[in-house]
């Protein structure tokens, strides 16, 4: 293992959770809007799918899901977990997988995922593209730091051994607005969600959608 993504799949991101239950959008388990605030997609893509948590519940509904991952551990699990049901997974940067297909989504979405690690000014307008008319994006990440805006990198995890960094990219809401405007999208809904006790760390949630209305 040589990279974070490696890491995190083969230790930090083991998640053990019952496979009928949605555990949410946020980093709270259980916590916030369900399922339903995609709408209803006739084809989800998951920009950073992980074990396809939830992605497999769309799968069982019969809905065609496409995930996408850098860590082989994740394409794995998220292949196991889907076996039989009309899923497919790869091992592929988002932005490179974007640029390469020429196929349209209804949904796109990323929980903590590729939206967070990728350079919006580069990955937004290629998700426009590959979004049907009534198309809708929706990711969520933790929210900036006040004053904090922009490429950040970071040593995740205990801060010893080799070093393994990570970069994210962190936005107001209002900010990720006027980007997402600027990509083509016509309306946005953009806000930080509070948490289950509110003296918490809340949590960005950004739906966008191909239409204004």
């Amino acid at each position: 293992m040589n990279n974070y993504w490696d890491t995190y799949a083969e230790g930090w991101g083991v998640v053990e959770w019952d496979d009928a239950e949605f555990r949410g959008w946020t980093q709270y388990e259980g916590h916030g809007p369900g399922l339903d605030l995609l709408g209803a997609p006739a084809s989800v893509l998951e920009l950073g799918c992980g074990d396809a948590l939830e992605l497999v519940l769309f799968a069982r509904q019969g809905i065609p899901v496409t995930g996408l991952d850098l860590a082989p551990a994740h394409v794995d699990r998220a292949r196991k977990r889907c076996a039989g049901l009309p899923a497919r997974f790869f091992q592929q940067d988002a932005t490179a997988f974007l640029t390469r297909t020429d196929e349209a989504f209804d949904a796109v979405s990323s929980r903590f995922g590729a939206v967070w690690f990728t350079n919006p000014r580069e990955l937004l307008p290629l998700i426009r593209k590959r979004l049907t008319p009534k198309g809708i994006l929706l990711f969520t990440h933790g929210p900036a730091v006040d004053g904090c805006y922009g490429p950040q990198g970071m040593y995740p995890g205990a801060l010893r051994g080799r070093p393994i960094a990570v970069k994210r990219w962190s936005y107001t809401p209002q900010m990720y607005e006027e980007m997402l405007a600027e990509a083509g999208f016509g309306r946005v809904e953009a806000q930080v969600l509070e948490a289950p006790d509110p003296l918490d760390l809340g949590t960005l949630m950004v739906r966008a959608w191909v239409e204004a209305a």
